[in-house]
């Protein structure tokens, strides 16, 4: 359950924004709903930039922009529950009497606290309790079904809730750990396939062979697929920043372009080993037909100092925006291989490395 106190049903004017223990800084909002952030004086001395292109590491107030966040910085937004860990915070917080249009960003946050996806944590935190113990896979995926299906779930919802309340992606999805390890585990969403996990364990074991860095994947139950979290190492967290949260870039619609996210990634990383990673993973998204390649499924850590390309995710065949990629790749949704080689040309990659690249993937696709 919800914590008591802090703030919570009374709504919250300013929270603190926390990284590896240290104030990060304050997030307030103004009379127009626009979220405002300072960086603390303290970590502008030995912090870094949490989100380079628009919070530079300086001393100033910045104002966020109405869209595409509602008001929110692209950093922070990362922070929140979307689609499915969405749906359950409305759903939770109407069986406590709670209206869920009632709460703003800084509310938000604060039910999020320290349990989100990457490193960031937010006080007052008003996360919910731990439950002991691993759930149940079957049993919470047949409850899943019944919220698509807005069927009642009874008692089940606040075990929902706590296992997949700060999860991102529309899949249903259960946060939990095992053997010491935090795991991602997918339920099948109504418009899917029946055996969409064998489908993304497949695909996942697939972009291996091809050269793409991934997190452990597993089968669980023979039909649920599971994915090591890339953000966590024993008890340590790492800051992680999407593609959608580092440009800005609404991930609900065509927004990107490869050639942009890839010259993105360079001027973040200033690493041309990482847009190479990046490349790769655009030519398995286009041989795969992923087309569902939207700004949230591409993602950056910082680590050991360093940002860096995360490890692949969500990587399996799928429709986009009217059927063509969501990312373009040289301005086309449903590209040629012109049009890769377009994209590398204009990043001035080497051509024999691009070349091989895509000639290794076309042979382990086939």
């Amino acid at each position: 359950m919800l914590k008591e106190g802090g703030g919570m049903f009374s709504k919250l004017k300013v929270i603190s924004v926390f990284l590896d223990g240290k104030m990060v800084g304050r997030l307030a909002l103004t009379p127009e709903n626009l979220c405002a952030f300072e960086y603390d004086p303290e970590f502008l001395k030995n912090g870094q930039s949490i989100s380079p292109f628009y919070l530079p590491l300086q001393p100033s107030v910045f104002i966020a922009r109405r869209d595409p966040f509602n008001g929110n910085f692209g950093v922070f937004n990362d922070s929140l529950p979307d689609g499915w860990g969405n749906l359950l915070l409305d759903r939770y917080m109407a069986s406590m009497n709670i209206n869920p249009s009632g709460l703003n960003i800084l509310d938000r946050l604060s039910i999020v606290g320290a349990s989100g996806m990457g490193a960031l944590e937010y006080v007052p935190d008003n996360s919910y309790s731990f439950i002991e113990g691993n759930p149940d896979l079957n049993f919470l995926a047949m409850e899943a079904d019944k919220i698509l299906h807005q069927k009642d779930t009874g008692e089940s919802l606040e075990t929902l809730f706590h296992f997949g309340g700060s999860s991102g992606g529309a899949r249903p999805k259960v946060l939990i750990n095992i053997s010491g390890e935090e795991w991602i585990i997918k339920f099948r969403s109504s418009s899917d396939p029946m055996n969409i996990g064998q489908i993304e364990y497949q695909h996942s074991l697939l972009a291996k062979e091809c050269g793409i860095i991934m997190p452990e994947t597993r089968l669980f139950e023979g039909k649920y697929f599971g994915v090591k979290r890339f953000d966590r190492e024993g008890n340590e967290k790492f800051h992680t920043l999407s593609a959608a949260g580092l440009l800005n870039a609404d991930y609900r619609i065509p927004s990107l372009d490869y050639q942009s996210l890839l010259t993105a990634c360079f001027k973040l990383t200033v690493n041309i080993e990482e847009v190479y990673k990046l490349f790769r993973q655009m030519v398995f998204n286009i041989l795969i037909k992923n087309r569902d390649d939207h700004a949230k499924n591409f993602s950056f850590l910082f680590k050991n100092g360093a940002w860096m390309l995360s490890p692949g995710y969500d990587l399996l065949p799928s429709n986009g925006f009217n059927g063509f990629h969501t990312t373009t790749i040289a301005g086309q949704g449903d590209p040629k291989y012109s049009d890769i080689e377009k994209v590398a040309e204009n990043l001035k990659l080497n051509k024999k490395r691009y070349r091989d690249i895509y000639e290794q993937i076309k042979e382990k696709c086939s």
